[in-house]
Order: C-alpha cells, then structure tokens, then sequence
C-alpha cells in the first residue's frame, strides 16, 4: 500500500504570551523530524510527563509546533538503517523523544534508528504500549533491586509507593508473579481491591508512609522498595529499610527534596538507586523487555489498561496529573 502524504498528529502550538494549545491536526509528511526510520503508529500510550507537556507545564519542550507523546509502538514504513526494513513491528520509549523531538501522539513518526527496540516476542503492539515508559521503568526497578541481592525467599515485604499509577501497577504485578511478598502504598481507599486483584498482599495507607520514624532509625520493615512518589517520604522510607535493602527511586509525584540521614547506610547497607528508563542503554532495555513479555501476567496487564483515542488526550492529560487515572492508558492513535 503506498505511503500516504499527510498524517494525523496532536499538534502542540505556542502564542506570543507563550500559552500552549493543542488541537487535531492533519500535516504533511514533510513537517516530519529528520531520522533514518519512518513508522506507522498504530499505538501510543500517557505518561505523566505526557500530561505536563500538553499542558505546557515544565518547560520540557524547547521548540514548538510540537507533536507529544513519548512512547509509541508501530510498523516500519521505510528504513535507511540495516537493522530494520519495511514490515518490522517496533517499540520506542525515552530518548527525550516527545520533548525535544517529534513523539508518538501521532499516526506517523520518524526516528533513529537506535531509538528503537524490536516488539518482544509474546506480546501484541496494543500490549506494548500498556506496558510503555512505565512498565519499563518498573522492570528496571525491580532488576536493580535483584542486583543488589533481592531473592523471592527472603522473609518480609517489598513496598511500592504509588501503587495504583501505571509504574506501580505494574511493578505490583510483576512483583507478586515471582514470589515476592507485595505491599502496595496508596493514597487511593478505593483502589485497595484493584490493587489485591494485581497480587498485593498487603496495603499501606499515604498516611501511614509519611509518619516519620522516631529516632534516627526506624524498624526494618521493608526489604526493598520501588518508590514512585519522592519528597519527604522517601526519606522516611530510608529509615524502614531492612539490612542490605534497596530502594529504586522512580518518581517524584511528590516532591524532587527530601531530608534523612546516613545512619541506614553505615548501620544498614542499604542502597539508594535511580532508575533512568529515557536513555537506558539498549542491551539492557532488550533484557527489560523480555523479561516483561515473560514475567508479567498478560491477565493483570489487561486488567491494569484501557484504550482511548486520540481526541480525548488533553482531557486524560489533566486527569493524570490530578492522578484520577488508574494504571494504564493506551491511547489509539487511529481512532
């Protein structure tokens, strides 16, 4: 079928007052950024970074017109790259793309080639955009927190803040399929069920998360942490950090600041980690994705997302950021 001329894309523009709008735009292909691989996208997904740049929040995009949307997976449509040819189904995730480059909140993209990943084997397009940024960052998670000797057989409880967004739903779920002992942290009453049909076998209120120890040190209540949230309560998680436990920050929903002390390091060994998804080097962004495509139950996934067209992105950008979205949004961007 031959290429067509124009595609669809949310189009963000800037005033002189330097306000943001969006609107559905039909473009000509050559608006397109430069880039060696041109895709068909048939799916993207929202991310909370998603919901800032549409609302113009962040100052993450330099240049405007601009199209969002920092993942999305679809056909090669052509290649000037050896490593892929017109057929092949692919991924793509990070790389600022969506923020300094062209993203996914289109029905075509074009990118380097390096960008890419190929679709694992076991998963369909649809499911790789409910997995996206955040299931990969909770894959990342949860290999760091193994690297640093995490094993399903240890006695105790592995934490993850912000259970209920899309990162935590997922590493939720992966979680409790290899054995660990899940405990999931919400602020969200209602979602207590959700999270218990994900694998959570206990659940841990806002509240209680942010109830600073007395001391300097607090119980080892948490073998290892997958932290979403940030702020000040990460640094009273530090203080509930088992011998040799680690916590792998992921997110900063509330706050990028926060306050502790060394005592957990030199008494404890723990381990305080960062996980970057955005330019995670490749070999090790294919070990993330087939081990998602193999450990994460395809059921829970189903039960975690759901999908939603084109046109309703700048209202689920706003309900994001208030975080009134529940796991995962797959977003159609033929639809």
């Amino acid at each position: 079928m031959a290429q067509s001329d124009t595609f669809t894309a949310l189009l963000l523009e800037q005033d002189a007052e330097r306000k943001v709008t969006h609107s559905i735009q039909t473009l000509s292909n050559d608006r397109l950024p430069d880039g060696d691989v041109t895709i068909a996208v048939k799916y993207s997904t929202l991310n909370y970074k998603d919901g800032m740049i549409i609302q113009g929040l962040g100052r993450l995009v330099r240049d405007y017109p601009h199209v969002p949307g920092i993942d999305f997976c679809g056909v090669v449509e052509e290649s000037a790259s050896p490593d892929y040819k017109a057929g092949d189904q692919v991924i793509l995730t990070g790389w600022r793309v969506g923020e300094i480059h062209w993203g996914g909140f289109a029905t075509r993209a074009r990118v380097k080639a390096e960008w890419l990943v190929p679709l694992p084997r076991g998963l369909t397009l649809a499911q790789s955009m409910a997995i996206g940024t955040a299931g990969l960052t909770a894959m990342l998670a949860i290999m760091r927190i193994e690297e640093n000797g995490l094993t399903p057989d240890k006695n105790g409880e592995v934490l993850v803040t912000g259970a209920a967004g899309g990162v935590g739903s997922i590493a939720v779920s992966i979680l409790a399929n290899l054995g660990y002992d899940v405990a999931a942290g919400t602020g969200r009453a209602e979602q207590h069920g959700y999270l218990q049909g994900l694998g959570a076998k206990t659940i841990v209120s806002r509240d209680e998360l942010a109830e600073a120890p007395r001391g300097p040190l607090g119980s080892e209540r948490w073998l290892a942490c997958v932290d979403n949230v940030g702020g000040e309560g990460l640094g009273n998680l530090l203080l509930s950090i088992a011998y040799w436990g680690t916590v792998a920050s992921v997110g900063n929903a509330a706050g990028i600041a926060f306050s502790s002390n060394v005592l957990p390091f030199l008494l404890r060994g723990i381990n305080l980690c960062g996980i970057d998804s955005n330019t995670c080097p490749k070999q090790r962004r294919l070990i993330a994705w087939e081990r998602l495509a193999r450990e994460l139950p395809l059921d829970k996934l189903a039960e975690m997302s759901h999908m939603a067209p084109l046109a309703q992105l700048p209202e689920l950008a706003g309900q994001i950021l208030q975080g009134q979205i529940r796991g995962r949004t797959v977003i159609d961007v033929n639809g």
